[in-house]
C-alpha cells in the first residue's frame, strides 16, 4: 500500500463521485448518487481554494476540500471552509486521515488563510472525536441545527504562522518534524459544549500545542480571528512570551443595526443592512414567507442560505423599496429592491458578474407546483416530489427548472410564485438557486409574486383536524413510564404492544442526536424558521430532570416542566402539557415512534389530507399526523387546543428511524396522542 496525496486534477471528478457513491456514510450524500459532472460543477461553483485527494495505486481513497463558500455558508476574510473530508473505510485506521488534514493546514499557512471551519454530525462520534483531537474547537452553536451538523473552528494555522518568526531553532526543528496534528492539540473532550471563555468582554479560546518537547500556549479572539497572546515553554520548563505577527487580512465586524422595512398589502420586506439579506413577512405567518440573499460584488463570496458575511453596503430609499450598492476591489453591483401590490422586483446591474442568489420559501405546509412552458403542471406536497434528491450538500446536483416555467407554493393562506425567466435550480422544494442573466439593457431582473388574504385563502392556517368518528381509539390497557434519569417517556404500551422506541436505560445516537435516551422528551430549540440553524434535533438541553410525580418532570433552573396525562384505558387519549415560561424561541416535544422502515404516514397539511410513504420525504410539516406503527396500529398526533404559538408537527426520516417533533413558539403547549386501528385524520 503506497498512499500519495496530491491536488485535484482534471479527470478526477468521476473517480471521486464513484468513491462517494460506494459509501453511504460519505459527508456529501445525494439521493441516487452524484455524477462526475455534478461534482466538477460543484467544485467550480464553490470557488475551491484547494482540493486534496489520496490515491492508492491509482484508486482515489480519500478527499479533503477547502472552499470559500459551500452554498449553506460563506467564509470571512482569512477563513476557509473544509468539506468533502472523506476516507474510504478500509483506510481509516491508518495515517491517511491525519496526512490529509496536515497537508491542508500546511497549504493554508502558505496561502495566508489561517482559520479553518468545518461541520460535523455530532452523532458520528468517530469523526467528531477526530476533529476534536486535531484541535477543532466550538465557538458557536454546540448542538446540531436542522442541517444536522455542528460547526467547529481550527486556529492552529493562525497560531503557527503568527509566532513562526519568533520560535527558537530547536522549536522550529520540532515543528518541522511533525507529520500529523493528531497529537499536537491537547485538552479537548468529546462533549457538545462551547470552548469559548469571555475575558474582559472578548470571546476567546485557549490552545495548548505540543511541538515535540516544546509547549506552545496561545489565546485567540474568535470574533476578530486574531491571536491575543502566546508563550513558549522549553523542555527545561522555562517560559517566554512570543511576538505575534499580524495576520494578512482584516475581519470586518459591523454592529447590529435596524433593518430597512418597506412593503404594503399585508406584506413587509426587511433588508439586513449588514449582509444584504432580504426577508418578506406576511401577516399571520410564523416566520418569513420568503428570503433572498445578496449576490455580492465578489462571485466567490456569495452569501449562503444559512449565513452571509458583513459587507460595506450603501443603502438609499426609493419608492416602494431600497437601492443597495456594494463596491469591492473595483467591482460594483447595484440592486433595486421593491415590494408593491404583492410583487417583489429585484433589479441588478453590475460591472463583473456577481455571485449566485439563494431564495428560500418559508411556507412549510401546503403544495408545491411546477408548471412548464407547455402548461403541464406537476404538483406535490411541500417536502416531497420534485427537488427532494437531498441536494442541500451538493447544490450542483439540484434540478433545473425549465426555461419559461413557473414555480409556485401555497399553504391555503399565501401563494408565492416565481417565473423561471432566467436560470433557476431547485435544491429542494423550498430552496432555489438563481444566477443573474442580464436583459438587452444590461439589467438582470428577478420577480416574485405574493398573494395573501381572505380572497386567496382556502382554509385558515390554524385549522387542526380532530379524530374522525370512523377511526375509533384502540382499546385495552395502557402503561406509560417516565424516568427522570432518561429525561422522558421510556416506555408506552397499548394492550401490550409498543408505541414508542426507546434505548433506556442506555443512551444512543438517533439521526443527528448523539444523546437519544427516551421515546418522548422535551427540549428548547431555535425557531423553526431560523436562517442560521432551523429547528434542531432534540439534543437534550436539560441534563438533570426532577421527577415531580410518576408522569411529570421539571427542571426549575431552566424553567421548564412537562407532564403526561395517561388514562389507564387506551380508549382515552394521552395528553402532554409543556410549560416553559422562560422559552424565547421554540419548545418541542420529540417522539421516536415504534415504526418499521418506510412506514406509511398520513398528514393534514394546509387543509388537505395526504397519504405518504416515509421513503418519499426527508422532512415534512403538518398540522396533524398519523403514523403506522410496527404493530399495524396508527399513532395520531395533534395539538390538544388551537392555541397561540403556531403549533406544527415536523416528521423527519433518518437512518435510525422516524423522528417527530411537535413544535410551538408559545410558552404553554398541549399535545394529544392516541392509538387507533386505522388512520385518525
Amino acid at each position: 500500500m503506497s498512499i500519495t496525496i496530491r491536488p485535484y486534477q482534471e479527470g478526477d471528478a468521476h473517480d471521486i463521485a464513484e468513491l462517494y457513491n460506494r459509501h453511504r456514510d460519505n459527508p456529501n450524500p445525494v439521493a441516487g448518487g452524484i455524477t462526475g459532472d455534478e461534482l466538477e460543477r460543484e467544485l467550480a461553483e464553490r470557488d475551491t481554494a484547494t482540493f486534496l485527494i489520496a490515491v492508492d495505486e491509482g484508486r482515489v481513497v480519500g478527499t479533503f476540500g477547502l472552499f470559500h463558500s459551500t452554498g449553506r455558508r460563506s467564509a470571512r476574510a482569512g477563513e476557509l471552509i473544509a468539506d468533502m473530508f472523506f476516507v474510504a473505510p478500509a483506510y481509516r485506521n491508518g495515517v491517511i486521515t491525519g496526512r490529509l488534514f496536515t497537508e491542508a493546514v500546511e497549504w493554508m499557512m502558505r496561502c495566508g488563510c489561517l482559520v479553518l471551519r468545518l461541520t460535523v454530525n455530532p452523532a458520528n462520534t468517530v469523526a467528531f472525536k477526530l476533529y476534536r483531537r486535531v484541535g477543532c474547537v466550538s465557538v458557536g452553536e454546540t448542538v446540531p441545527g436542522e442541517d444536522g451538523n455542528v460547526e467547529l473552528h481550527n486556529y492552529i494555522p493562525l497560531i503557527l504562522r503568527s509566532v513562526f518568526h519568533d520560535l527558537d531553532p530547536e522549536a522550529l526543528a520540532a515543528l518541522g518534524q511533525l507529520s500529523s496534528f493528531g497529537n499536537v492539540a491537547g485538552g479537548r473532550d468529546d462533549e457538545l459544549r462551547s470552548d469559548v471563555r469571555v475575558v474582559d468582554g472578548i470571546r476567546t479560546v485557549a490552545y495548548a500545542l505540543a511541538l515535540g518537547e516544546f509547549k506552545l500556549d496561545a489565546t485567540i479572539d474568535v470574533d476578530r480571528g486574531l491571536m491575543l497572546d502566546a508563550a513558549l515553554t522549553t523542555p527545561d520548563g522555562a517560559t517566554r512570551p512570543l511576538k505575534i505577527a499580524e495576520p494578512p487580512y482584516e475581519v470586518r465586524i459591523q454592529a447590529p443595526a435596524e433593518p430597512h422595512r418597506f412593503g404594503d398589502s399585508g406584506l413587509t420586506a426587511e433588508l439586513d443592512t449588514a449582509e444584504g439579506t432580504l426577508t418578506v413577512h406576511a401577516e399571520g405567518h410564523h416566520g418569513p414567507v420568503f428570503v433572498s440573499t445578496w449576490p455580492s460584488a465578489e462571485a466567490d463570496r456569495s452569501a449562503g442560505w444559512r449565513e452571509g458575511q458583513a459587507r460595506e453596503l450603501e443603502i438609499h430609499p426609493v419608492e416602494h423599496g431600497v437601492q443597495v450598492r456594494e463596491t469591492t476591489g473595483g467591482n460594483r453591483v447595484t440592486g433595486t429592491l421593491t415590494l408593491h401590490r404583492g410583487v417583489l422586483e429585484q433589479e441588478f446591474t453590475y460591472t463583473t458578474r456577481p455571485g449566485r442568489i439563494f431564495q428560500t420559501v418559508g411556507l412549510r405546509q401546503g403544495d408545491f407546483a411546477l408548471t412548464g412552458p407547455d402548461t403541464v403542471t406537476v404538483q406535490h406536497p411541500i417536502g416531497t416530489g420534485i427537488g427532494v434528491r437531498d441536494t442541500s450538500e451538493v447544490v450542483a446536483a439540484a434540478q433545473d427548472a425549465p426555461a419559461g416555467s413557473t414555480l409556485a407554493w401555497t399553504d391555503g393562506a399565501t401563494r408565492i410564485s416565481l417565473p423561471a425567466a432566467g436560470p433557476v435550480r431547485l435544491i429542494h422544494t423550498t430552496l432555489v438557486e438563481r444566477h443573474l442573466e442580464p436583459d438587452a439593457d444590461g439589467t438582470a431582473r428577478l420577480r416574485t409574486d405574493f398573494r395573501t388574504g381572505a380572497d386567496h385563502a382556502t382554509t385558515p392556517r390554524t385549522t387542526t383536524p380532530r379524530t374522525t368518528a370512523a377511526a375509533e381509539p384502540a382499546t385495552g390497557e395502557r402503561k406509560v413510564t417516565v424516568k427522570a434519569n432518561a429525561g422522558g417517556i421510556t416506555s408506552w404500551t397499548e394492550n401490550g404492544t409498543k408505541v414508542l422506541r426507546s434505548p433506556a436505560p442506555r443512551t444512543r445516537a438517533f439521526g443527528c442526536n448523539p444523546r437519544w435516551s427516551a421515546g418522548a422528551w422535551v427540549t428548547l430549540e431555535h425557531h423553526r424558521h431560523s436562517l442560521a440553524t432551523g429547528l434542531g434535533w432534540g439534543v437534550p438541553t436539560v441534563h438533570e430532570w426532577e421527577q415531580k410525580h410518576p408522569l411529570g418532570l421539571a427542571a426549575p433552573q431552566e424553567r421548564i416542566s412537562w407532564e403526561v396525562t395517561a388514562p389507564e384505558q387506551a380508549a382515552e387519549p394521552v395528553r402532554i402539557d409543556v410549560h416553559a415560561p422562560g422559552a424565547d424561541e421554540e419548545t418541542v416535544l420529540w417522539l421516536t415512534p415504534d415504526t418499521p422502515a418506510g412506514t406509511a404516514v398520513v398528514l393534514h397539511s394546509a387543509g388537505k389530507r395526504h397519504e405518504l410513504d416515509a421513503t418519499a420525504f426527508r422532512q415534512v410539516w403538518a398540522s396533524a399526523a398519523a403514523v403506522r406503527l410496527t404493530s399495524g396500529r396508527w399513532l395520531h398526533l395533534a395539538p390538544a387546543t388551537d392555541g397561540p404559538g403556531a403549533p406544527e408537527i415536523v416528521l423527519r426520516t433518518t437512518s435510525s428511524g422516524l423522528l417527530i417533533g411537535c413544535a410551538t413558539a408559545a410558552t404553554e403547549a398541549a399535545w394529544q396522542l392516541s392509538v387507533h386501528p386505522a388512520p385518525a385524520i
